[in-house]
């Protein structure tokens, strides 16, 4: 669950000029298919690891880089293919 929601968050962030959501956990875990729970569990690792911060429905990526060590390869396959498909989006 922390990896898909570390690629869910990145892959989202890649489409905001801001490195901030305004997303409540049972929100995000209906648009992974998953239950709030492991979200919430998931969202605390990762603040507790001091890679987002995680406040009243708004999350915000601290360490980016190290956000992107967590998530598989896949990303990385995804954030190319967009460029590629949509190279005039925000820059990341």
């Amino acid at each position: 669950m922390e990896q898909q929601l570390c690629r869910w968050l990145l892959l989202s962030l890649d489409r905001l000029p801001s490195n901030e959501l305004k997303m409540t956990h049972e929100l995000i875990a209906n648009m992974l298919g998953v239950r709030r729970e492991g979200v919430t569990e998931a969202a605390g690792k990762l603040q507790r690891a001091g890679l987002i911060d995680y406040h009243r429905g708004r999350i915000a990526v601290l360490d980016r880089s190290r956000l992107e060590a967590k998530v598989c390869e896949c990303y990385k396959v995804v954030k190319k293919e967009y460029d590629r498909l949509l190279p005039d989006r925000i820059a990341t």
